[in-house]
C-alpha cells in the first residue's frame, strides 16, 4: 500500500502554533476595538437640530438636548417622537460602524 505524502501526524510544522497565536492575536485587538467603540460618542438630531441626542458605542444614552422651541405643552406627542427618531438614528450609527469595524477584522476569515 502506498503511503501518503506529507508531513508526520498529517498537520504542518508549526502551523497550528501559528494559528493559535494568529487567533489570540486577533480576539485581543477586536476586544481593544469592541472598548473603542463602546466608549465612542454618536449624536444624532431630529425635528432640523430641535433634539440632539448623544449615545455611546455601548448603547448607552449620554445626553439630550432640547431646544425651548421644540417644547410645546400642545403638542408632547411630536416631541417624544423627535427623541425617539433621535435616538434610534445614533443608535444606528453606532450599530454600523460596528458592523464596519467587524466585517473589516473578519472579512478574510468566511464569517
Amino acid at each position: 500500500m502506498a503511503k501518503r505524502g506529507g508531513f508526520p501526524g498529517g498537520g504542518m510544522p508549526g502551523g497550528y502554533a501559528n494559528m493559535l497565536k494568529q487567533a489570540q492575536r486577533m480576539q485581543r485587538q477586536m476586544e481593544q476595538n469592541q472598548k473603542e467603540l463602546e466608549d465612542k460618542e454618536y449624536t444624532a438630531k431630529a425635528g432640523g437640530g430641535a433634539v440632539e441626542v448623544t449615545v455611546t458605542g455601548g448603547k448607552v444614552v449620554k445626553a439630550v438636548k432640547i431646544a425651548p422651541e421644540a417644547v410645546d405643552p400642545d403638542d408632547v406627542e411630536m416631541l417624544q417622537d423627535m427623541i425617539v427618531a433621535a435616538v434610534n438614528e445614533a443608535i444606528a450609527q453606532a450599530d454600523k460602524e460596528s458592523e464596519e469595524l467587524m466585517g473589516k477584522m473578519t472579512g478574510g476569515l468566511g464569517f
